[in-house]
């Protein structure tokens, strides 16, 4: 150990990679070679996650167990409080991503679906990085606030064709340059969904396990939305977390649109050098007051089906150990 010391703060990946093999040395991260899930047939490991990504102890805990110590953690100043920094292990480097493979020109717009916190963080990102016109949809009454305070312009609607009607009188009747997927199948509108994720917390993790892997849980709605939204050569960003394997994609509807799709797990340490020095700096993105809620550890299972049902205006929980 050579790169951190005892009394280093540091802020660890969500996402477990060695920082030395090629896919590594290629900014994918999320595919590091080293600690791939060969036998799942799935990329880099994960703290806190079931045997598809590892099964690796870890996420909400007291204690860490880290591995690749030597080039895994992310050495941060002191001297600011801990929500300076602690977004850098997942939230920022994923709106980051997802807002850089939206490729969204200089001056152009930008639609980001979902305004929990990677589409609100998107929103914030976008705006940092040039986006001339930045819209969102949701329909929770605090995060649409959150984000009008951002100068976000909102529809408040998730339904698929008033937001592709609102949006595209907002630009021309073209639609935006390109669509960010922050919802997956999260999405309102996606009932099936909603069903197998309260599902996990009864049926045994064995078998919703092999149904995330093979069924076509996903109803797809926030994708579709997404599909008819952008305008014709537009990018579609994904950073909402599909779960079904089955899921039919319109590919024909894509295809004649000439849309472009990029997605996948954050690769944090590729956006690492980007976004440090704009905390170190000051706070470019609001993260000082970006959490709703502080808790104590032994609360995170209350907080956790807050969040869910978006009670109490619960939009950021932060876990204290």
């Amino acid at each position: 150990m050579t790169a951190v010391k005892p009394g280093d703060r540091v802020v660890v990946p969500f996402n477990i990679s060695c920082g030395t093999c090629w896919t590594c040395s290629q900014g994918l991260q999320s595919q590091c070679e080293t600690t791939q899930n060969r036998e799942q047939g799935f990329g880099a490991s994960l703290f806190g996650y079931t045997k598809l990504y590892g099964q690796v102890p870890g996420g909400q805990a007291e204690y860490l167990r880290v591995p690749f110590g030597n080039t895994l953690p992310i050495k941060v100043p002191g001297g600011v409080p801990d929500d300076r920094f602690v977004y850098l292990s997942d939230v920022l480097p994923t709106a980051w991503q997802a807002v850089q493979y939206a490729g969204i020109p200089q001056g152009g717009s930008v639609l980001v679906l979902g305004l929990g916190p990677i589409g609100d963080m998107a929103t914030r990102v976008a705006k940092h990085l040039g986006a001339g016109q930045v819209i969102a949809s949701d329909v929770v009454p605090e995060r649409i606030a959150r984000a009008r305070r951002n100068d976000v312009q909102v529809i408040e609607t998730t339904k698929q064709a008033d937001v592709v009607a609102q949006v595209r009188d907002m630009t021309d009747g073209r639609g935006p340059d390109a669509v960010i997927d922050a919802v997956g199948m999260e999405a309102h509108g996606s009932p099936l969904a909603s069903l197998a994720q309260k599902a996990t917390a009864v049926v045994p993790d064995a078998i919703m396990e092999k149904v995330m892997q093979v069924a076509g849980v996903d109803r797809l709605a926030a994708l579709n939305t997404a599909i008819e939204a952008v305008r014709r050569g537009g990018t579609i960003s994904l950073s909402g977390v599909y779960g079904g394997a089955t899921d039919p994609l319109p590919l024909m509807r894509m295809f004649d649109k000439q849309i472009q799709l990029r997605m996948g797990q954050a690769n944090v340490w590729r956006w690492v050098p980007d976004i440090l020095p704009l905390l170190t700096e000051g706070d470019a993105f609001g993260v000082d007051e970006f959490a709703t809620h502080h808790v104590p550890l032994e609360e995170a299972p209350q907080a956790y089906m807050n969040f869910r049902e978006k009670k109490e205006g619960h939009v950021k929980v932060l876990l204290k150990p």
